[in-house]
């Protein structure tokens, strides 16, 4: 009876969670109009491929793919080392003003994002960045929650090891990427996965940013199917269910280490 009063509420809620799911992928499958009939569709459609040519004609969904990719796995691979780098000197190294530098990091989490929208414009603007993939990437390099994570990560390594790296003649770069990054590596992979979404997700940022429909990313070209007059739902599924994969991939690749690096901070010794 125990078992059951666990596992009856968690079936429940899988169930409850995997439907907004299931019906994505059923109404990529079906026309626009089939998604309002009464009852709507439960079962997938014969629609995809008409579906998936017009999503290509529309937005050329296929190079935005591969657009957002590259800004995210770019932005997931520098960001992380800033991060990584920035946590490694405030917990290891000692020097003046430490703590305030530690405190105005944190102070950063609680400005919110849309006040930032204008100076930031004007930042790009100014030095021609607007309408480029680096306008989306460079400025959130230095990301408060990744310094703050790996920060803690760093706080429970050994001093000693630091020491023995030193003795043997190992300089800190050195010691940080072939002694110190390995031990933390649940750490970073949680960070990676942190990063990457956000990233994917990005919206309004690359919507000010990005005037070529070259350069859209996922997001925003999906903006661009809901119309003044006619929204393409179908469409606008297909595209919100491709873009998901991606996600799932990278945490499948990373769930151990993104759950061991939740868990982490919980046991010491």
């Amino acid at each position: 009876m125990k078992r059951l009063l666990v596992w009856v509420p968690a079936a429940a809620g899988a169930v409850i969670s995997v439907v907004p799911f299931y019906w994505m992928i059923v109404a990529a499958t079906h026309d626009s109009s089939e998604l309002f009939d009464s009852p709507p569709p439960f079962l997938p459609g014969g629609d995809l491929m008409a579906n998936l040519a017009r999503l290509e004609e529309s937005v050329h969904f296929a190079r935005v793919l591969a657009t957002s990719l590259w800004t995210a796995l770019v932005y997931t691979a520098l960001s992380g080392l800033v991060s990584a780098m920035c946590g490694y000197g405030l917990a290891k190294f000692r020097f003046k003003g430490r703590g305030l530098l530690l405190g105005v990091v944190l102070a950063t989490m609680m400005i919110p994002f849309q006040v930032l929208l204008v100076p930031l414009f004007q930042m790009m603007a100014s030095i021609g960045w607007v309408d480029s993939y680096q306008s989306i990437i460079i400025p959130f390099l230095a990301n408060s929650f990744g310094i703050f994570l790996m920060r803690q990560a760093f706080l429970d390594f050994p001093d000693e090891l630091l020491e023995s790296g030193r003795l043997d003649g190992a300089g800190d770069l050195r010691i940080f990427y072939r002694i110190v990054l390995p031990c933390v590596r649940p750490q970073l992979g949680a960070l990676v996965i942190f990063t990457f979404i956000s990233q994917w997700n990005a919206f309004i940022w690359p919507l000010l940013m990005l005037n070529s429909e070259q350069r859209y990313t996922v997001p925003v070209a999906l903006n661009h199917l809901i119309g003044l007059s006619h929204v393409d739902y179908a469409g606008l599924m297909l595209g919100a269910f491709l873009a998901t994969v991606p996600l799932m991939l990278i945490f499948v690749l990373f769930q151990r280490q993104f759950v061991s690096g939740l868990l982490g901070g919980a046991l010491k010794g």
